[in-house]
C-alpha cells in the first residue's frame, strides 16, 4: 500500500520560512516523480514544484528562487523548503507521486496516482 504523509505546515509571518516533509512508503523515488501542489478553497489545485526520479527539481514561476525541493532516499522523504513566504503562499499543500521517469507531468495534477492528506500553510502577520 502506498502512503504519502505530509508534515511541517503551520502559521508563519510574511518573510518567514517553513520546511514541509512528505514521507513516502510503498514507492521508491528512483521510479517516481514526486510533486508538491497547493490549493486554496474555491481555486484550482496549483503545481508548486516536483522532483524527478533522478533528483532534478522543477519550480513554478511563482515560487522560483524562494522554494527548494530535495529528497532523502534513505528516509524515503521529500522536502520542500519554503523561504521568503508571502501571504499568497497560504494554502493546503499536498505531495503526490507518479510512477514515471523524467518530469513531463510535473505540474499536471490529474496524472498523479497517489496523494497525501495535505498540510495547511498560513502566511499572515
Amino acid at each position: 500500500e502506498v502512503q504519502l504523509v505530509e508534515s511541517g505546515g503551520g502559521l508563519v509571518q510574511p518573510g518567514g520560512s517553513l520546511r514541509l516533509s512528505c514521507a513516502a512508503s510503498g514507492i521508491t523515488f528512483d521510479e517516481h516523480l514526486i510533486g508538491w501542489f497547493r490549493q486554496v478553497p474555491g481555486k484550482e489545485r496549483e503545481g508548486v514544484s516536483c522532483i524527478s526520479n533522478i533528483g532534478r527539481g522543477y519550480y513554478a514561476d511563482s515560487v522560483k528562487g524562494r522554494f527548494t525541493i530535495s529528497s532523502d532516499n534513505a528516509k524515503n522523504t521529500v522536502y520542500l523548503q519554503m523561504n521568503s513566504l508571502k501571504p499568497e503562499d497560504t494554502a493546503v499543500y499536498y505531495c503526490a507521486a507518479l510512477e514515471a521517469r523524467g518530469a513531463n507531468y510535473c505540474f499536471d495534477s490529474p496524472e498523479y496516482d497517489y496523494w497525501g492528506q495535505g498540510t495547511q500553510v498560513t502566511v499572515s502577520s
